[in-house]
């Protein structure tokens, strides 16, 4: 309980309600993400993509509530061990998406960026407004297999 009063009061600070859309960052795996977390169905919350190269799922952390969710992506290069690389994409400070409509993803690819996956993701509505629409925007996020690197846009 005290984790979400500090959680929605870290949301409501001018920081976070000026925060830029395209603002989700990539961070590598940690021992604190679980398997354990990809949101249920697995079936309806994970994508292959590049002759099964490319896999992305929807991870759900439950807590903290406005923040729960993020998007795990494993892609080339692999490592010495053969393991591709495990990455997350979030919004700043660890913090997650507070909703994202994977079944309304969609992916497509470019020679010369790589595979771009895009889908509805949500902010917490630091406005006050909780309706359905508030703080939805589309994330893409832009996989290079060749160089490894993985960047994300966010727009209305």
């Amino acid at each position: 309980m005290i984790r979400r009063a500090a959680l929605l009061a870290f949301l409501a600070t001018p920081a976070m309600a000026q925060q830029d859309l395209g603002a989700a960052q990539v961070q590598p795996c940690g021992d604190a993400d679980r398997v354990d977390t990809i949101a249920e169905p697995w079936q309806d919350n994970i994508s292959s993509y590049a002759q099964g190269q490319i896999r992305i799922a929807l991870l759900d952390y439950v807590e903290p509530a406005g923040g729960a969710f993020k998007l795990l992506v494993l892609s080339p290069p692999r490592d010495e061990l053969g393991f591709r690389q495990c990455r997350i994409v979030q919004l700043g400070d660890g913090i997650g998406f507070y909703d994202m409509d994977f079944g309304r993803h969609h992916a497509s690819y470019d020679p010369a960026r790589g595979l771009t996956v895009t889908l509805p993701a949500r902010h917490y509505p630091v406005s006050g407004d909780h309706d359905d629409d508030a703080g939805w925007f589309q994330l893409s996020v832009t996989i290079d297999q060749q160089t490894g690197q993985i960047t994300t846009q966010g727009f209305k």
